[in-house]
């Protein structure tokens, strides 16, 4: 299993839920984030942190433009100027936009899939850390992957995550209205 962590608060989450229910991190999984170099320093700060306070190994992954399309960084290496995401709007010569979420496909599910096919994975089933009151987001299942949401079938909200996050000794470091992160996790996010 894959489990998708943004390196937002909501994926955090599900991650800690999980390693709670399975009294750690279970066998055979692999958590996984990828950086498109347009992430806040904060997001990057915090995955680092969720990984050091958890003892969780992340593997930390960045798209790019020749074979085999995807990296293994860290968090000091991580690009932080856009080095992903530029290379990517200059080879399709296009800026990823609502319609077309370029960013989200190549820079993550189609990063994150290489790397995995690369460590001889198969077939998997992928966590991803959509809650209850997101219903249009639906991530669609492939050749290989299968998506679970764990938060939306455990009925978990966006008022659920911030109440965990109040009560914890730490948080990602980016500011919070009405439950919402203001800006998101990444500085263009449409």
């Amino acid at each position: 299993m894959q489990i998708a962590f943004s390196g937002g608060r909501t994926s955090a989450y599900m991650l800690h839920q999980i390693m709670e229910a399975n009294d750690g991190l279970p066998d055979r999984v692999e958590v996984t984030f990828q950086n498109t170099g347009r992430e806040m320093p904060e997001t990057l700060d915090f995955v680092a942190e969720v990984g050091a306070r958890w003892g969780v190994p992340i593997a930390w992954l960045e798209y790019r433009p020749k074979k085999p399309l995807f990296e293994v960084v860290s968090h000091n290496s991580a690009s932080r100027n856009g080095e992903p995401f530029d290379a990517l709007t200059l080879k399709e010569r296009m800026v990823p936009n609502i319609h077309q979420k370029r960013c989200s496909i190549e820079l993550k599910s189609l990063t994150v899939k290489r790397y995995l096919v690369s460590q001889g994975w198969k077939k998997w089933t992928a966590a991803i850390g959509i809650r209850d009151d997101e219903p249009r987001r639906n991530p669609f299942d492939d050749n290989r992957t299968t998506a679970w949401l764990p938060l939306r079938a455990a009925k978990v909200t966006r008022r659920t995550v911030a109440e965990f996050w109040a009560n914890q000794p730490f948080s990602l470091r980016l500011p919070v209205v009405n439950w919402n992160t203001v800006g998101g996790n990444c500085d263009g996010c449409f």
